[in-house]
């Protein structure tokens, strides 16, 4: 058994122990112990001797002993499910629920636990049916609501997830507007794909109503708008994007880029590059810049530019520019080297992280919106590292 696993179990056993030893000093006869003090000290025994499943049996004894360990029970059951012991965790919680002489705290807590178990399982009909009737009795909403929210996500109901993200604001008094932002992006980014722009915009107004610095919904709306061939509008919505979390840059650059181009606007696009090589940790504005120029002044200018710039801000993918135009005009002998030393350097490229989750740490190659690992909304953005930078 893991040393997190017995941290884990020694507060139960010592709060099963605190219960035994208040009703055995009543009972003990000089060295003699109680039958359920031998329990509970053997159970410790085989915790510490990391027998777990025995350990766990007996103190389900302790818990079935006295009325007063309902905490324990509950405590045992979580423990199942961290175990990945699910049908364990349902057979005790639903025995529990059950039980006669519960009060209405311990019953509800009962039923959020055994609401976790099915969630775990799998079984979300029987968790939504759960939470649903905790919601309609009014016993602790807010968590019950959590769930639910939880469940409608995993499930892409995205309007049921939105109707109880806004009752837990209500409930609780905590903001839930990025995430009721995030819902409708989603159901955005569906009626774009079906071809309902007009829907796509009205989710799109909602998602701004609930979150008016949504990243998600302005780099949607420059889509939109750059399909719709309005690409002053889509500049608009694009640089609205940095403005508001310019982490973001690399997601709309290119685009952005080519929408400067098509309007001829290549003093904005300088401009705008200018800002963010100051305001951007990673080297993609430098990149930008030194492409602007060499389609406009030529490859030696884009060199000396891109060299400067790496001097002050070093980076893979910099150093794979700066070797790709040096090809483009090195001698024949140097030719070999360098093209071997850009193949090696797209490998780096290649092999790393180009985002990271703010919350858990997950690395992708891919952009996503919600996180794969913690299911986190809008933390999962571009890497600025040496290497990944």
């Amino acid at each position: 058994m893991s040393w997190t696993l017995l941290w884990l179990l020694l507060p139960v056993a010592a709060f099963s122990g605190w219960l035994v030893g208040r009703r055995g000093g009543a009972r003990r006869t000089g060295h003699r112990v109680s039958r359920l003090s031998t329990t509970y000290f053997r159970g410790l025994n085989y915790l510490l001797n990391e027998e777990q499943d025995k350990a766990i049996e007996l103190f389900m004894q302790i818990a079935q002993t006295d009325r007063e360990t309902v905490e324990t029970q509950l405590a045992l059951g979580h423990l199942f499910r961290r175990r990945g012991e699910i049908e364990r965790a349902i057979r005790l919680h639903q025995s529990l629920v059950t039980r006669p002489g519960l009060d209405e705290g311990q019953r509800t807590q009962a039923l959020l636990e055994l609401g976790e178990d099915y969630m775990r399982a799998g079984l979300l009909d029987r968790a939504e049916t759960l939470f649903a009737d905790l919601v309609q009795a009014g016993a602790n909403v807010p968590q019950a609501l959590r769930h639910l929210i939880a469940i409608y996500q995993a499930e892409r109901e995205w309007l049921k997830a939105i109707d109880h993200a806004q009752r837990l604001e209500k409930a609780s008094g905590e903001s839930t507007g990025r995430l009721v932002a995030q819902f409708h992006c989603e159901l955005a980014d569906a009626a774009r794909a079906g071809g309902d722009t007009e829907q796509a915009r009205a989710h799109l107004d909602q998602a701004f109503a609930a979150d008016g610095q949504c990243v998600r919904a302005s780099m949607a709306e420059g889509h939109i708008e750059a399909a719709q061939g309005e690409d002053a509008a889509a500049i608009r919505a694009w640089e609205r994007v940095v403005r508001f979390d310019v982490d973001y840059l690399p997601e709309v650059l290119e685009p952005l880029l080519a929408a400067y181009q098509r309007r001829g606007d290549s003093g904005r696009a300088r401009a705008f590059l200018a800002e963010m090589i100051e305001r951007h940790p990673g080297v993609s504005p430098v990149l930008a810049m030194a492409r602007l120029q060499e389609r406009e002044e030529g490859t030696q200018a884009a060199i000396a530019f891109l060299s400067e710039q790496l001097r002050r801000r070093p980076s893979v993918r910099g150093q794979a520019a700066l070797i790709e135009m040096s090809l483009d005009r090195g001698e024949a002998d140097l030719k070999t080297t360098l093209d071997a030393l850009r193949q090696v350097t797209e490998q780096l490229i290649i092999r790393s992280p180009a985002y990271r989750c703010q919350q858990c740490g997950f690395g992708a190659r891919n952009h996503h919106w919600q996180c794969p690992s913690c299911k986190s909304w809008g933390g999962v953005k571009p890497v600025h590292s040496l290497a990944d930078a």
